[in-house]
């Protein structure tokens, strides 16, 4: 594993396709290792923190599935977070540091590891959103127990975090669902909701239940939001204007809250 240390302005990555299947079972979230704890020593909530973000993205790397982790200048242990990845049986292939105007961004390359023929051990990108799910879950605990100032800025706080989030995320914060054509065999899925514990898996399972198939994608957990961009497909084709419907109806039923504007697909 090769680890960047100095810090460098963040670059962006050329998209390649993946898949994505449900066939894991429910994983065990680990975590972290080490108690609450900063880099400066000080974990005042007086500091501004930025908005703690996680990014799994399918897209970029054809061979690793890439996470990206924002948060302040005081991000802790990487090598505790790295630990907790293994131990959901992830091999963190590279890694490195970048710094912009949006904070520090810790960027990841994970494979899973298979045994093969010959009992030898080799990578591939993580496929399983139940597994993808406990990657996310993982690295936001760790976060809180780095920074619990950052609880009260993520949903998860309220599950993970000394201080829960002031905003009531089943009420103050609307799901929005857009369907676009992207090409001669997909379409862009777009959702946007409150974020919660096991939202990735219960999405694809929607998705799948309608036999539509998740080419790729990528998750982000900015804060109190969950962003989705799914590549979706029906029959290796984009999804008619009449599946565009049932599908956002479907999604929408499921995220149902308060105050979901219904002009929001």
């Amino acid at each position: 594993m090769a680890v960047t240390a100095a810090l460098r302005p963040c670059s962006g990555v050329s998209p390649a396709v993946s898949g994505m299947r449900l066939s894991s079972p429910a994983v065990r979230v680990p975590r972290a290792a080490s108690s609450a704890a900063v880099e400066d020593g000080s974990s005042s909530n007086t500091d501004t923190v930025p908005t703690p973000k996680v990014i799994i993205d399918q897209d970029s790397d054809p061979d690793a599935t890439i996470v990206e982790i924002t948060l302040g200048d005081r991000l802790g242990d990487l090598l505790d977070t790295m630990n907790a990845l293994k131990n959901l049986g992830l091999n963190v292939v590279k890694a490195s540091v970048c710094l912009d105007s949006t904070g520090k961004h810790i960027k990841l390359a994970i494979t899973k590891l298979v045994t093969g023929i010959l009992y030898r051990s080799t990578g591939r990108k993580i496929g399983e959103p139940e597994l993808l799910e406990a990657v996310r879950l993982t690295i936001i605990n760790n976060m809180i127990q780095y920074h619990p100032e950052a609880s009260s800025q993520l949903a998860l706080g309220a599950t993970f975090g000394p201080e829960p989030p002031t905003e009531l995320v089943d009420v103050d914060i609307a799901t929005h669902i857009d369907i676009y054509d992207d090409g001669p065999d997909r379409s862009l899925l777009v959702v946007e909701t409150a974020d919660r514990p096991g939202l990735l898996v219960d999405l694809v399972k929607i998705i799948d239940d309608i036999n539509i198939t998740v080419q790729s994608g990528e998750f982000d957990t900015e804060g109190l939001l969950a962003k989705a961009k799914f590549h979706v497909s029906y029959r290796g084709k984009p999804l008619i204007k009449a599946l565009q419907q049932v599908l956002a109806n479907s999604l929408r039923y499921f995220l149902r809250r308060p105050t979901t504007e219904e002009g929001s697909y």
